[in-house]
């Protein structure tokens, strides 16, 4: 028999069985956003679901695919989400890459783990092909280690 020590309560089991869901978020998920679920999926630990919205979906942007394309990470398979599409009870990390996503994050229910990155935004660089895309891959190589961070931290919390 169990003692009181040994027993979980309804909101321990729930949050066992809940999915363990990271969620990227920047204005139109189409840069910053897409290269964070890039790089995440590509090092999630076991049981880590990935996702990434926006508070509005604008597309992938080919330069964000170009720019992971570079470093082996193919993003362009994935798809361009409003957070509305995103079910919320899957959510324990949310990751905000900018600002405007900060503060029209809704409210997810159960304990969330926010964390904020502001990253500036890519998709405002001007020039040539070339000049642009040096400002995704600026972007790229400032998410990529904070999400390798990240995933390592989960992986150490969820061993």
């Amino acid at each position: 028999m169990m003692n009181d020590s040994q027993k979980m309560s309804s909101g321990d089991r729930d949050s066992a069985r809940r999915p363990f869901g990271v969620l990227f978020m920047c204005t139109g998920n189409a840069c910053r956003s897409q290269m964070a679920e890039g790089f995440a999926r590509a090092c999630a630990p076991d049981g880590v679901e990935v996702f990434s919205a926006g508070v509005l979906a604008a597309g992938v942007h080919l330069l964000a695919i170009e720019a992971m394309r570079e470093i082996g990470i193919d993003i362009s398979g994935q798809t361009s989400n409003t957070i509305g599409e995103i079910r919320p009870e899957n959510v324990r990390v949310v990751v905000t890459l900018c600002d405007n996503a900060a503060q029209s994050c809704p409210a997810f229910p159960g304990e969330v783990r926010r964390i904020h990155w502001p990253i500036a935004d890519p998709i405002l660089a001007v020039g040539s092909h070339e000049e642009r895309l040096a400002d995704f891959r600026r972007a790229r190589d400032e998410i990529g280690p904070l999400v390798r961070r990240l995933m390592n931290e989960l992986a150490g919390e969820l061993s």
